[in-house]
């Protein structure tokens, strides 16, 4: 690895790091503002989506905790790496999500068979529009991040930011009905909140259901895209020297890739001559994809057919 990629790895991980220190920072003076202002001012669903953010909170320190474990180097224990605790972590937050939505839909429900929801305040709707725009800017920011250094933790952390707006969504549209039917009379349109409630779990749990199906199917060890497998194979495909691919894998590790190659070539090629194929190989890969992170080459000895 040269000195620039090297710099290069050393600025994402510090960059995905303090992303990470954001999410907990934020989602903790969240849980505080919502469960204070919630139970001042008697608002129901604000102090439900106060304890949806202190799982949150949960989830945060579980991404941050598996993220400082997956940047670790690769030792004699580990020879692979520790990337797959970034996996470990979204399929812990998925966990949390999938709980949290069962949570907001049972109580949603059981809201509908109750009477309709009281007085609200308006500093209780600012506080959940605050929330709202907050949580979809940290949304955009550790989503944006994740994808460019490809961190699984990362982008688990930015589901969790996006299922968040959803409930904010929710909190705003509850305590705006509520208000609604306060000014106008209308009593059923405390109902509202409740609705929106069942709404929003169903939505964070098609997230959480789509985060735990892709964190295990890395800690299975699937393959990659076919359409990222074929680039790879474009790119052996350039060398002259190689006159066949027998076999080529690859697989996710966490926040890498590692792939395996076998591929046939001359067999009167010299062993300096394989190596330096090998080598050449593995570094044009690695450039075209720096989410790749090893490549192994097994060379099998080739020879024309005769005519």
């Amino acid at each position: 690895m040269g000195v620039n990629e090297e710099r290069k790895g050393i600025t994402d991980k510090t960059k995905s790091m303090i992303a990470a220190w954001i999410s907990l920072i934020s989602n903790a003076l969240l849980t505080v503002i919502k469960l204070v202002i919630g139970w001042m001012f008697h608002s129901q669903v604000l102090i439900a989506d106060g304890i949806h953010n202190a799982g949150d909170l949960i989830a945060s320190a579980a991404a941050l905790g598996s993220m400082r474990i997956a940047n670790r180097p690769a030792d004699e224990d580990h020879p692979y790496g520790h990337g797959k605790a970034e996996v470990i972590g979204a399929g812990l937050i998925a966990l949390i999500l999938a709980a949290a939505a069962i949570w907001i839909g049972y109580h949603s429900f059981e809201a509908l068979f109750a009477p309709p929801a009281g007085g609200a305040h308006w500093i209780a709707l600012a506080a959940a529009v605050v929330s709202l725009v907050w949580k979809q800017l940290l949304y955009l920011y550790t989503i944006k991040l994740g994808r460019r250094i490809n961190s699984k933790g990362l982008i688990a952390t930015a589901y969790d930011h996006l299922a968040d707006v959803y409930a904010s969504i929710a909190a705003v549209i509850g305590i705006g009905l509520v208000m609604m039917g306060q000014v106008y009379g209308i009593s059923w349109l405390g109902y509202g909140d409740p609705m929106a409630g069942i709404i929003v779990s169903l939505l964070v749990l098609k997230l959480a259901w789509s985060m735990g199906r892709e964190a295990i199917d890395i800690l299975m060890e699937k393959a990659v895209d076919p359409a990222k497998l074929e680039k790879f194979v474009t790119i052996v495909q350039r060398f002259p020297e190689v006159k066949r691919i027998d076999r080529i894998r690859a697989r996710e590790h966490g926040h890498y890739i590692l792939v395996d190659l076998r591929i046939g070539v001359p067999g009167h090629m010299t062993v300096q001559q394989g190596h330096d194929l090998s080598r050449f190989i593995k570094h044009s890969i690695m450039e075209a994809h720096p989410e790749v992170d090893e490549v192994l080459v097994h060379l099998n000895p080739w020879y024309a057919s005769p005519e």
